[in-house]
């Protein structure tokens, strides 16, 4: 047999690094045209088809057959922005340990979340951690961050960032936090009605269909552009979506492209064309360069989310692509996820009218007026808690499974012994639909977390929305805060009833992140 040098460089790319009797025999191999090479990507692909499906150390494990032959139908689904939901009908069908891809499983149930995600205590003592999967977390030529670096590597970011995360910090942030959620009240108090405009039956300014999305959307940016960069975006005052907010919105449907490229190998091939037409990840990193050198320049000691790691700048020598790369985490994980739950549980409670009038009757019961509602007293309205938490449960900010890696000599999962470089995740939204796991799954019922006998047998163990283990979301703190604070003053300052043409709303996609469409509301303010 006879290679050309193309057709040879191309085969060892494709072929694992662990593989070293083939990459040995490939090198070995004369080169020749172009036509034998195309026999050969044929019956390695083949060969590779049949490994997978008999062969793979993964191959008793349940799955479609197409799935478990190659990662292609999984890249696909991600692609069309379905993945998260096939992962459903899959549990149904094959139990709690699905195969999803040739070298991938996905879990669900409590005690996966425990096995892959977190500390590793009592028999577990000691065992390495499952790292991140890396083809999903990093990009080739990118600085590593909190998200995507090790383990040694993210404790010691996480040390540095806590104190800007903790119920502290956020006390000392309640002014300023609350300006934004007070801004937000006065502007939708004045986009509300249309005064051009009467309402042929009651005489009175015509509604206006306000689109909460877009809403909650500016102003949980401008809350954590004020935390990280010590400016806000201004988009709740100029009430226009700034230019980098749209790009970090437009950049969800690319996340699909980019893990799918990662997945399929072709990372040195394509890459440079996803990034090159990824013009909204360019104007992202452009902007977000230029608002961190601007914080750099502000007084040292500010109590921001950033602070912890300008401390450590010169002492870990910190370029301004490692604080760009943390600080893009830190931005995206505490604006997009919060505005996805505040928009969720709007839908939710809207299209629910029974829990709507419920938690709309706890908060102007609770109250004498909104300047009440603070951080301190928000903890006392027990059933709006029950709706954000039945809200997560039925609409999960990041509804994909977080991939780990299994570690050298493998892994217990579920009482599964699991092979090395196996990739596991629980998912979420599949998790959270899980007839086995939950009554009425598809229904919201906020009552299932206040110890309604009927969902006595609900699994809550299995809700993790914010992750669990020494890599849990740091930012759970400010997102419970945000969206307690916020809702709590939209449920007191406004009625709210749901624009026919949003009633459907929730039938949207998902590419790791969910790509929302508007969510269209009549507000009517109260005296």
């Amino acid at each position: 047999m006879v290679l050309s040098s193309s057709g040879q460089s191309y085969l060892l790319k494709m072929v694992p690094q662990e593989s070293k009797e083939i990459r040995g025999w490939l090198t070995s191999i004369p080169l020749a045209n172009s036509t034998m090479f195309l026999g050969f990507i044929l019956a390695y692909s083949v060969g590779r088809v049949i490994y997978n499906l008999y062969f793979h150390p993964l191959a008793r494990f349940p799955g479609p057959l197409l799935w478990r032959s190659s990662r292609l139908a999984y890249v696909i689904r991600m692609n069309q922005g379905k993945l998260a939901f096939d992962v459903l009908e899959l549990y149904k069908k094959y139990g709690p340990v699905v195969r999803i891809a040739p070298n991938e499983l996905a879990f669900s149930d409590a005690d996966a979340w425990k096995d892959i995600y977190g500390h590793r205590v009592g028999a577990t003592h000691g065992a390495e951690e499952m790292d991140k999967f890396h083809t999903f977390y990093r990009t080739k030529g990118e600085v590593l961050s909190i998200s995507s670096g090790d383990r040694e590597y993210h404790a010691r970011l996480r040390r540095q960032l806590a104190y800007g995360f903790s119920e502290r910090a956020l006390r000392e942030q309640e002014t300023m936090i609350g300006g934004y959620i007070t801004l937000l009240i006065k502007r939708l108090r004045e986009n509300c009605v249309d005064r051009e405009r009467f309402d042929p039956v009651t005489g009175q300014p015509a509604k206006k269909e306000v689109d909460m999305k877009m809403w909650y959307n500016w102003t949980t940016f401008d809350v954590i552009g004020d935390l990280v960069f010590g400016e806000a975006f201004g988009s709740l005052e100029r009430q226009k979506e700034d230019p980098w907010v749209e790009a970090i919105n437009g950049s969800i449907r690319f996340l699909g492209i980019i893990n799918g490229v990662k997945h399929m190998g072709l990372e040195s091939l394509f890459m440079w064309l996803v990034k090159l037409t990824n013009v909204n990840r360019a104007e992202h990193d452009r902007r977000m360069m230029d608002k961190l050198h601007r914080r750099v320049s502000m007084e040292k000691g500010r109590p921001d989310l950033i602070e912890g790691l300008l401390q450590k700048r010169e002492e870990w020598g910190l370029s301004m692509h490692h604080l760009q790369a943390n600080s893009s985490s830190v931005l995206i994980a505490g604006s997009e996820t919060t505005s996805s739950m505040l928009s969720g549980v709007t839908y939710l409670l809207l299209t629910n009218r029974d829990a709507y009038e419920r938690v709309v009757r706890e908060v102007r019961t609770s109250f004498n007026s909104d300047d009440e509602i603070t951080l301190t007293s928000v903890s006392r309205l027990t059933y709006m808690l029950a709706c954000l938490n039945e809200a997560l449960r039925s609409y999960p900010p990041v509804p994909f499974g977080m991939p780990r890696f299994v570690p050298k000599g493998g892994a217990n999962v579920s009482g599964e012994f699991i092979p090395e470089d196996t990739v596991v995740a629980v998912w979420h939204w599949a998790t959270y639909h899980n007839p086995k796991h939950w009554t009425e799954p598809f229904s919201y019922k906020p009552e299932r977390f206040l110890g309604d006998p009927k969902y006595a047998n609900d699994r809550f163990d299995v809700l993790q929305p914010f992750s669990m283990g020494p890599r849990n979301c740091i930012g759970r703190h400010l997102a419970y805060a945000e969206m307690r604070l916020v809702l709590a003053q939209i449920l007191w300052n406004f009625d709210m009833e749901i624009v026919e043409k949003s009633k459907s709303w929730s039938d949207h996609l998902s590419y790791v992140l969910w790509d929302k469409p508007p969510l269209y509301v009549h507000l009517t303010p109260r005296n």
